[in-house]
């Protein structure tokens, strides 16, 4: 069975909520499994290019009042927000690995190169200081990081980033501990202080965030959910785009799909995966634009990115595989956009789209604009165009 870049494209344009938008940002973040968060204006322009009425308070609402969405580190050792249910399927499927690694990473630069000379054990020093946060963050109930350092002194332990080289640092074991911490699904990221783009948080224990905390799920169990959640969003696909999204290795990979049963279809001479129930055509959802902003789980969402990218990856993608932000028209990346310090938003389109729809991409850039109002914000990740487009 042969599946086409056209009908590829009408899948994403459909499941990914953006030519027929989502009534929710639950509905809309269920829709592409998880929005990346590691830029935290990503998440509100993430949502507000799929939600038909969109509205910070309503993401915020979903966030930390009604915490029908939940922040967590998750594949790849990035950070996403997740619906609950999905939330427990990435913690078991994706962050427990990420956890054991990173925790033996830190275990071992405390060893090297940071850990306090009059502790024997550096593993048994951080699971001290980590049941001491723990029990801090409880008796507060929400918490900022440096108000934990005062209540637990030994977070302030420093280390000693790229000793000897140029770019050397030293900084404390703050931010590790506390990673780690959220990695393991004992704490969780609350309200930002100040602002949507603030990249500061307020903790709190899993327990106290989300009483009963995620459902408990078998790993095996949750690696095949999981796949079969992005195979639906994301599918048809090959294996190696659902091994770099999940950070599976080859073996766990190979071991989940054999719990889905997919098809394998053709994709114009690679061969692809989909569900075995999800092999009728999607309707072509009819023209469409978006304004996707940088990181958005959209364009990141697949290794192999030339059906959808074209030739545009120099100038749209920065050294690390980041996305910045892009111009969508249907179902395919026609351009780059910026927002400049007085407010406006720039755009440059790298492909002819025609002078409909390049109306329309103005008068969605009027609208942005519009809708951002006085927030200004730096993508954490700057492309080439982007850079260029800001000035």
């Amino acid at each position: 069975m042969r599946i086409g870049i056209e009908q590829r494209r009408a899948r994403l344009a459909r499941r990914h909520g953006l030519a027929v938008k989502a009534a929710t940002v639950e509905q809309a973040t269920a829709g592409l499994l998880a929005l990346h968060a590691t830029d935290p204006a990503t998440v509100h322009l993430s949502a507000a290019a799929r939600v038909a009425d969109p509205d910070v308070a309503e993401l915020e609402r979903a966030l930390y009042d009604d915490r029908t969405l939940v922040r967590i580190l998750g594949m790849r050792r990035t950070m996403f927000v997740l619906d609950r249910e999905t939330a427990a399927v990435v913690q078991a499927a994706c962050s427990a690995d990420v956890a054991r690694t990173e925790r033996r990473k830190l275990v071992q630069h405390l060893e090297t190169i940071g850990h306090p000379e009059n502790v024997p054990n550096a593993g048994e020093w951080l699971a001290e200081v980590e049941e001491s946060t723990l029990k801090a963050l409880s008796a507060r109930g929400s918490a900022l990081a440096q108000q934990l350092t005062d209540d637990e002194p030994r977070l302030k332990q420093q280390l000693h980033m790229a000793k000897g080289k140029p770019y050397a640092a030293i900084g404390n074991v703050t931010s590790r501990v506390l990673a780690q911490l959220a990695v393991d699904g004992r704490i969780v990221r609350g309200r930002p202080r100040g602002s949507w783009i603030s990249q500061q948080y307020h903790w709190s224990t899993l327990e106290d965030w989300l009483p009963g905390g995620l459902q408990k799920w078998d790993a095996d169990a949750a690696r095949a959910e999981l796949a079969r959640r992005w195979l639906y969003a994301f599918g048809p696909a090959p294996i190696a785009d659902l091994r770099w999204w999940t950070g599976w290795t080859a073996g766990q990979t190979k071991k989940a799909l054999a719990l889905v049963e997919p098809v394998e279809v053709d994709l114009d001479g690679t061969t692809g995966l989909l569900l075995v129930d999800d092999l009728e055509p999607v309707p072509d959802p009819g023209p469409w634009i978006a304004l996707l902003p940088a990181l958005d789980p959209t364009p990141m969402g697949w290794a192999e990115r030339e059906w959808y990218l074209g030739e545009h990856k120099a100038a749209l993608f920065d050294r690390y595989g980041n996305v910045g932000p892009t111009i969508w028209c249907d179902g395919r990346i026609a351009g780059g956009w910026a927002q400049r310090p007085d407010g406006e938003i720039a755009t440059r389109l790298l492909v002819d789209v025609g002078k409909a729809a390049g109306r329309a991409i103005e008068a969605e850039a009027d609208r942005l604009a519009g809708w951002l109002g006085d927030i200004r914000f730096i993508p954490r990740f700057r492309t080439p165009l982007e850079k260029e487009l800001a000035l």
